[in-house]
């Protein structure tokens, strides 16, 4: 068994390459290992792709948070013999918070002592997610919460705050047309938001009962609200109390939806960024081994 860890000198508040490469030196004694730092974006998913390429069996860490997780997986995906994981030092660490002991995923000790399942992945178009995929004014104001992180005391759940303050003012609400199992939603909407994980943002929890293993998303639409609604709104929808919000969020599970939007929109996949006009969201047919800590449980 092969190890490769792949640092992300990006994620998080500050760079803790040297950190990050002394624990990984004195925990994996004895063991094939090596560690390969990223230098650009996309580079992560590079590193990955190459190590799995080899057809070696392998396990790749993904040190840093979400967006890096993203990466590896994007690279490490349709290779069996490769699994991935993540070595946390992210702002966000969205998720991982499946699991009972989140916290668990800081431990390089543990998770050199780990066991395996397979995660579904969600497919965006050419690109893949293991996590959330949103549109809209959520998928603007996950996509912009980078560049708030970094300032002092805005992290996690505050810098999400600050960026949804910003992008309310900007507006709420676009046209699109989403089509979801055969039924047509016309209509302007605040955003669309399709769940393989259960959080994101820093800690919004919007679909709690999503199963990574059950071959569907959990999609929530959310029509067209104002700004005196959008606190409740969140509020609600951050602790999973969309069933609350009948009158304005539409559920559905499936495995497949086509947005179609009136201009270049962003979409947000584990906080990564792409620009479409049209999206199509569905699970992949590619699976994922993800290796996590021995004797944590997911399941909800």
């Amino acid at each position: 068994m092969k190890h490769l860890f792949i640092i992300n000198p990006a994620a998080g508040q500050k760079d803790r390459t040297k950190q990050t490469s002394a624990e990984i030196h004195a925990f994996c004694q004895g063991l094939d290992y090596r560690i390969e730092v990223s230098q650009a974006p996309g580079e992560c998913a590079r590193l990955a792709r190459e190590a799995a390429e080899t057809g070696e069996e392998i396990r790749i860490y993904a040190c840093g948070g979400d967006g890096t997780l993203n990466e590896v997986v994007a690279g490490a995906v349709g290779h069996p013999n490769a699994a991935v994981t993540v070595y946390s030092s992210g702002s966000g660490n969205d998720f991982v918070k499946i699991f009972n002991d989140p916290k668990a995923f800081f431990s390089l000790e543990r998770l050199l002592d780990a066991q395996e399942t397979i995660f579904d992945l969600i497919r965006c178009n050419e690109d893949y997610s293991l996590n959330i995929c949103s549109v809209g004014l959520d998928a603007r104001i996950g996509t912009d919460v980078a560049s708030y992180k970094r300032l002092p005391l805005l992290q996690g759940f505050r810098a999400y705050a600050a960026s949804a303050v910003v992008n309310i003012i900007k507006g709420i609400a676009e046209h699109y047309v989403v089509e979801v199992d055969g039924e047509v939603f016309d209509a302007e909407q605040t955003f669309v938001c399709a769940c393989n994980g259960r959080f994101y943002g820093g800690g919004f929890n919007p679909v709690p009962e999503a199963d990574p293993q059950d071959g569907l998303l959990d999609v929530l639409l959310v029509k067209k609200v104002s700004r005196l609604q959008v606190s409740a709104l969140i509020g609600k929808y951050k602790n999973g109390r969309y069933k609350e919000l009948s009158d304005l969020v539409e559920h559905r599970r499936t495995d497949r939806l086509v947005i179609h939007c009136d201009k270049p929109t962003p979409v947000n996949l584990d906080g990564e960024v792409r620009i479409h006009k049209d999206v199509e969201i569905r699970i992949a047919q590619e699976k994922i081994r993800f290796f996590y800590p021995k004797g944590l449980t997911w399941n909800a």
